[in-house]
């Protein structure tokens, strides 16, 4: 059934779902609150910056109207930056209506309140419904229709059901999960690993480095996740092992551009400067850092990244310091 959207959001990764919305025959609205990037969407039918090559059709809607965007519409996707969901949302809520689909498809925690994007909007605009979306998918690939699997989660199962009906199609598979939580903390510290795995690419490491980071970093982030509430599962799956993956080894990942540029020895500042888009996991690595002494979980990789980041320390000296920790067994459940 066509279905009126609007996505809040006209960087690469709300351009490259609201090309997969039209596909499936749903009425799309994109909003930016940049004039310039919707006079461009308009004229050009393409984000000629943040994703070149993929064309727009000419009856796809594209405004800085606000009201325009979400009033009157069966599903808003919210796809701005993690770091301005909030203010956002806070804009959005005079034209929500009471049960409206809100789809949070970005990725981060705040670092002021170390609420996930869900939550914010749950705060800020208490009577939609919200939901999110996430797994290994980069923006590049959906929007050439490279085939993806992500998942819709939602604390109704109804809610994540219609979101996975809205979207799914022959290339783009969509599962459910009721674990919201889960999921979300998944795609937040997955940027911050994905950090470290960028600084050993820039230091001239090699696979057995990467494929260490990315092991012990979905231990750390199980750690994390599970002593908060979530599912072990949800860690293993699309939205954690599996965007870790994608995130830490793929030429499109700004979070590993920005720590290979690190690793190179650019500052943290000259490496977001150069990529050119929001890199997420600058802004959730403190994030994780206080959420990990919260909960009492032990989170190496994510505190030397932060002391890259925030402490100037070298990526090398980093990457010793993680190599010269006490010896341990690999797992502490396992009896001999």
């Amino acid at each position: 059934m066509r279905k009126q959207v609007g996505v809040i959001g006209a960087g690469s990764w709300g351009i490259a779902l609201a090309k997969v919305l039209h596909t499936n025959g749903h009425a799309v609205t994109v909003w930016s609150i940049a004039e310039p990037e919707i006079v461009m969407l308009r004229e050009k039918r393409e984000h000629v910056e943040k994703l070149p090559g993929v064309m727009l059709p000419e009856d796809m809607v594209f405004t800085t109207d606000l009201k325009e965007a979400v009033s009157g519409r069966d599903y808003l996707i919210l796809a701005v930056p993690s770091v301005f969901t909030r203010s956002t949302a806070r804009s959005m809520a005079p034209y929500v209506r009471q049960g409206q689909v809100i789809v949070c498809v970005a990725k981060g925690i705040e670092e002021e309140t170390l609420a996930t994007l869900s939550d914010i909007v749950e705060q800020e605009i208490p009577e939609a419904e919200a939901a999110v979306m996430c797994g290994p998918s980069h923006a590049e690939e959906v929007g050439c229709g490279l085939p993806t699997t992500v998942v819709a989660g939602a604390g109704k199962k109804d809610v994540a059901e219609g979101v996975q009906d809205l979207f799914m199609n022959e290339v783009f598979r969509v599962y459910t999960s009721p674990d919201v939580l889960g999921m979300e903390l998944g795609g937040a510290l997955k940027n911050v690993i994905a950090l470290a795995a960028g600084m050993a690419d820039g230091l001239g490491y090699g696979d057995n480095t990467k494929a260490a980071l990315i092991t012990r970093g979905i231990a750390e982030m199980s750690r994390l996740a599970t002593a908060m509430g979530a599912s072990y599962e949800t860690l293993g799956g699309l939205t954690g092992i599996g965007d870790l993956i994608v995130t830490c080894a793929s030429r499109h990942s700004r979070n590993r551009k920005a720590g290979m540029l690190m690793g190179q020895g650019y500052t943290m500042q000259q490496a977001t400067d150069e990529v050119k888009m929001v890199v997420e996991g600058v802004y959730s690595a403190k994030a994780a850092v206080r959420l990990a002494e919260k909960y009492g979980v032990d989170m190496p990789i994510v505190e030397a990244v932060n002391r890259v980041l925030f402490e100037e320390k070298p990526a090398k000296e980093a990457v010793k310091e993680l190599m010269a920790r006490d010896k341990r067994a690999e797992h502490s459940a396992l009896r001999w």
